[in-house]
């Protein structure tokens, strides 16, 4: 377990990462009462929110942002284990600085997350959203940092403010109709088929069949849920792993080509380029 505390003018950043081969409970507790926003990273932790006699369960973080309200009745737990490893990194204010924040930032908490800058509760949850690709790209970046020393924090503190701004860009873009728990569900189940089956993924109508959910309704909700469209998902997916697994020198980027599913070695590099900005044979 790695936890490292950073303080950013009035925020304070928390960064937890963490894996083991066999499961282990991470707990904590903030001292004060705070308004956050937590981004998980490529691990696909389970989460538990205690507060009292009630509780919150998230099974599936993997791209997750969540803003929440806290006060330090709140107990949060995550389930590391060896298929679902932790990455979290949560922005926090506590309730008493938002006026202090710079860049009218409490202005944009106050006017977007107004229930948590009035909680009804110990722990109140505010609006939550799968990532952009743009901002799992900040998030990995996060936590695969290369720079040393003045730099990493130069680096980091630049991250973080962006970070923030494509969070509230997306909540302002985010549409008034909200989709029920149980498409939520199995619109999981859609992105859980995609990432099992990367190198031969089904078609929309196969998907469709086994989540029972018509295409039209997948095409349009997945959009709006994940942030891009279904093939766009998978194609992100694809090239994050195989960055991955050249950066860890576990294959030849022929060889990673092949895992996500490119028969054209051309293709992939050209689709590497797009997404990174350098072909795949530049990874140091």
């Amino acid at each position: 377990m790695n936890r490292d505390i950073i303080d950013i003018n009035d925020f304070t950043i928390l960064v937890e990462t963490a894996s083991s081969n066999k499961e282990i409970i991470d707990t904590c507790y903030f001292d004060e009462s705070v308004i956050a926003v937590a981004f998980y990273g490529s691990g696909n932790v389970d989460l538990t929110v205690k507060y009292g006699d009630k509780h919150k369960e998230f099974k599936r973080t993997k791209g997750l942002a969540l803003s929440f309200y806290a006060d330090e009745n709140v107990e949060f737990i995550h389930t590391v284990s060896a298929s679902k490893p932790l990455e979290s990194l949560v922005i926090a204010t506590a309730t008493n600085l938002l006026d202090n924040l710079p860049n009218q930032e409490g202005e944009l908490f106050g006017q977007m997350l107004n229930q948590l800058v009035h909680p009804s509760d110990h722990y109140v949850e505010g609006p939550s959203f799968i990532m952009t690709p743009e901002m799992q790209n900040i998030v990995d970046s996060l936590f695969n940092i290369q720079y040393e020393g003045k730099t990493k924090m130069m680096f980091f503190r630049s991250q973080i403010t962006v970070l923030l701004s494509h969070f509230f860009g997306q909540l302002a873009s985010l549409g008034t109709e909200k989709i029920k728990t149980t498409e939520r569900e199995k619109l999981n189940q859609a992105k859980d088929i995609l990432l099992n089956n990367l190198d031969s993924p089904p078609s929309l109508n196969e998907i469709s069949k086994q989540i029972g959910l018509n295409t039209f309704k997948l095409k349009r909700d997945f959009k709006q849920f994940f942030g891009v469209p279904v093939f766009k998902y998978l194609q992100n997916e694809r090239l994050t792993l195989a960055h991955k697994m050249i950066r860890n020198e576990e294959v030849t980027v022929q060889e990673a080509a092949w895992h996500v599913g490119y028969d054209s070695l051309s293709s992939f590099s050209n689709a590497f380029d797009k997404k990174f900005g350098y072909r795949p044979s530049q990874i140091k």
